[in-house]
């Protein structure tokens, strides 16, 4: 077999090679076999592939010919460590590849990453999934992109397949931005949740008893946001709803009630450091919009 050509399939051939076989990249290259499409994969360790392969994948002997087999190649690893790792030594084989690099990293780790495969003739989409491997291949769930329009374009189709489209510009950083957004928000929302757990728990109160009254009050969250933002974007922290000194006083009971259940005060300790940095900043009458600026310095 001659690795060395290099082939590249026409834009309507439904091909595609998937790099990166965790769950995600599993649920990704399943999608696209349910999808009609001929699919090529590849991981480290091969018995991943096990249950694609019964169902018509071909697993790649290594990742130079899995970048050979299609033009199209989704790579779903850990970060761009990973790609790197990976790629570089079969770097021969990125001339006149798409990569949809749906890993996660930061905005400029992407940026960096689209200039590389540049540099080995490849060009580079950017993405952030926005669901859990049980939303591929579903409408329910979105998928940022960024990078060249034209490129994204010729491609959305394939990537409708995964989840739908949500586009957000050229700038290879934004998809990664956007994702990391939405990951703030998850990840201090959802621990936050684990915390109340914990000290429902500490004073005898069932996680049961607890979901309902829990869900109401994100549910609600919903309210301040329209409440609010409006208000940031004008720059006013005008203290008449709420004040910065209200905060502090009622973040201190909190801190005392978690200390005082045996629970470990350290994160609604880290929210009242900051209320309080706002405070001693000559705040404490102003709303706690005013953290919008804090934050930024």
């Amino acid at each position: 077999m001659n690795t060395s050509a290099v082939t590249t399939p026409a834009v309507d051939d439904l091909s595609v090679t998937v790099v990166g076989l965790g769950p995600m990249g599993r649920a990704m290259a399943g999608a696209y076999l349910d999808a009609g499409y001929r699919v090529t994969v590849w991981n480290r360790t091969a018995n991943r592939a096990d249950e694609l392969v019964a169902r018509g994948a071909v697993l790649a002997a290594g990742v130079e010919e899995a970048l050979r087999a299609n033009e199209l190649v989704v790579l779903s690893l850990t970060d761009y460590a990973a790609m790197y790792a990976i790629l570089e030594p079969a770097a021969a084989a990125l001339d006149g590849r798409v990569l949809v690099n749906l890993s996660s990293d930061t905005p400029e780790q992407a940026r960096q990453g689209a200039a590389w495969a540049a540099k080995h003739g490849a060009r580079h989409l950017t993405g952030g999934v926005q669901t859990p491997p049980s939303g591929i291949g579903t409408h329910e769930f979105g998928t940022f992109y960024s990078g060249p329009r034209d490129l994204f374009e010729e491609h959305e189709d394939a990537l409708k397949v995964l989840t739908d489209t949500d586009y957000r510009g050229e700038d290879p950083g934004l998809a990664a931005l956007y994702y990391q957004l939405q990951m703030d928000l998850f990840w201090t929302t959802l621990t936050a949740w684990l915390h109340t757990a914990s000290l429902a728990h500490a004073n005898g109160i069932g996680l049961s008893e607890l979901k309902p009254l829990a869900t109401a009050t994100l549910t609600g969250m919903g309210q301040f946001l329209d409440f609010y933002t409006p208000r940031i974007e004008a720059g006013d922290h005008g203290g008449d709803v709420d004040r910065i000194s209200m905060a502090v006083a009622s973040l201190d009971h909190v801190v005392h009630t978690t200390r005082d259940s045996g629970v470990d005060p350290a994160l609604p300790s880290a929210v009242l450091a900051a209320f309080r940095q706002a405070a001693e900043a000559g705040h404490q009458d102003d709303s706690l919009t005013r953290l919008f600026e804090v934050f930024r310095r």
